[in-house]
């Protein structure tokens, strides 16, 4: 029996003046995935998780999760419903502590929490994503990926269902890349979904159940990495038709 998605993406277009940034996207993810969105520079990719977490609105199109449809919805009422993001450039409260950044998501979930038992919660937050040592210090001092690990624990504090994950391993040093795959792959979980915007093919390969390329904002190809990856039109969307 075929699972229901956990989140069904069906017609999604977004425009900005002439440049048709996403168009027509389509495509679903079960409960427990691991999905990448991939694609070139300028595929769209980042505008397709803006439009799932409600940063944009889409010009037509619809977005589900768990048959609830979340067009129209403002940000913060689809991050209460499950869904929790980090960004392409690291966003942290930078005079804020690591604790506090965290805090500041736990009062944000689903579940809000409040005193006591919110810093309990970010203090097994900051101890799951190796932070716990770093957890009175401020944002702003932490190296790229500590706040990287920040932003992450601060996205799992709204204990999503779906987390979506823009470049998070990008600008890793080799041992860096491996430690935040292991991370990642560590969040795996029935209970948790995740799709990730990512460059990185090793990251790919070891993390991702199945994927969906995007060229020019449109959906290109979608199969397991090792499929994507051997489509010439992939081939083609990132080397160019003179070099595929």
């Amino acid at each position: 029996m075929t699972r229901a998605p956990l989140l069904a993406v069906k017609g999604l277009t977004r425009s900005f003046g002439g440049l048709r940034a996403v168009d027509d996207l389509q495509f679903d993810i079960a409960p427990g995935e691991i999905v990448g969105l991939l694609g070139p520079n300028g595929s769209g990719k980042t505008t397709a998780l803006n439009l799932i977490s409600g940063a944009l609105a889409p010009d037509r199109g619809s977005i589900r999760l768990r048959e609830r449809e979340l067009v129209g919805m403002p940000a913060f009422r689809i991050a209460r419903l499950g869904i929790a993001r980090t960004f392409q450039l690291v966003r942290v409260f930078a005079s804020m502590s690591a604790r506090e950044n965290v805090v500041a998501g736990v009062a944000f979930g689903a579940q809000p929490r409040f005193g006591r038992a919110a810093r309990d919660q970010a203090a097994q937050l900051l101890e799951r994503i190796g932070l716990a040592a770093q957890a009175d210090r401020p944002a702003g001092e932490l190296t790229y990926i500590d706040q990287k690990r920040l932003e992450l624990a601060r996205a799992l504090a709204l204990a999503p269902t779906l987390l979506l994950l823009d470049e998070w391993l990008a600008g890793l040093n080799p041992a860096e890349l491996a430690a935040g795959i292991e991370l990642l792959r560590s969040l795996r979980s029935p209970a948790l979904t995740i799709l990730l915007v990512e460059h990185v093919m090793d990251a790919i390969r070891a993390l991702c159940d199945h994927c969906v390329v995007m060229s020019a904002g449109v959906g290109i190809s979608a199969g397991t990495p090792a499929e994507v990856l051997a489509d010439p039109a992939v081939v083609t969307a990132y080397l160019g038709a003179d070099d595929a």
